[in-house]
């Protein structure tokens, strides 16, 4: 199957004020069509069976059916992001398969980063055939289309999660294969890389700042989670 912008989505929040403002922020941007806009996950289950939708954004804190639950019911939609007032929801939110976690209220720069990574993460699913990578010492070899990539693990500075595929970046550039964020970080070719977030991880030896929200690397900044803050500053001797 392939995917083309504009990505059809649908909404469900309980919150009127809050369901209003996802619209308000979806429609913001192009490659994004809103097929449906839901107060309750029944009313949700109910009209997705006569539509078809490539991204939900889902409430997880409601009566009945909470959003957690509804994901699972709506496991034929390819991308779903939480949104929350909870943080403690985003663990169990990403063990099915979530796309992104928002924090309530909706920040203007980090819906743009969501928006972002979905049209990255249905990219990615059109040509995921095409992405391939072989392990050997310290380099990596990537096929990208009809050309192989090689890349030396030394200039890895970090690893993106993105659902299904991992977001390799480099001193050079950015890459992608499609393997989980989790099953890479269990080969012993990254077993150095030290996750400081669900979403992220981090060779020590390009870390310039560490904060405690935060690790710049290489000029770029990654989230510290707070499930795994303890773990990273005990390996930083911190």
């Amino acid at each position: 199957m392939t995917f083309t912008p504009p990505y059809k989505c649908i909404i469900t929040d309980d919150d009127e004020i809050d369901r209003l403002t996802t619209v308000s922020f979806v429609k913001k941007y192009p490659i994004l069509k809103i097929a449906g806009v839901y107060s309750s996950p029944f009313e949700t289950i109910k009209a997705i069976k006569n539509k078809k939708a490539d991204i939900a954004f889902l409430d997880i804190d409601m009566p009945g059916i909470n959003g957690l639950e509804l994901r699972k019911q709506l496991s034929h939609i390819p991308a779903v992001i939480f949104i929350t007032s909870y943080p403690d929801y985003a663990v169990e939110g990403f063990e099915l398969a979530a796309l992104d976690f928002l924090i309530k209220p909706i920040n203007t720069d980090r819906f743009a980063i969501t928006i972002n990574r979905v049209h990255e993460y249905f990219t990615l699913k059109n040509k995921s055939s095409l992405l391939e990578y072989n392990l050997g010492g310290d380099i990596i070899f990537i096929k990208e289309g009809t050309k192989l990539v090689k890349l030396s693990l030394h200039t890895i500075i970090y690893l993106e999660a993105l659902k299904d595929y991992t977001t390799i970046v480099t001193t050079e550039g950015k890459y992608h294969i499609l393997c989980t964020l989790g099953n890479l970080l269990k080969e012993k070719s990254f077993s150095n890389f030290i996750r400081v977030h669900k979403s992220y991880a981090v060779q020590p030896v390009f870390i310039t700042t560490i904060n405690t929200s935060y690790v710049t690397a290489n000029g770029h900044s990654l989230p510290i989670g707070r499930a795994y803050k303890a773990d990273f500053f005990k390996l930083m001797n911190l």
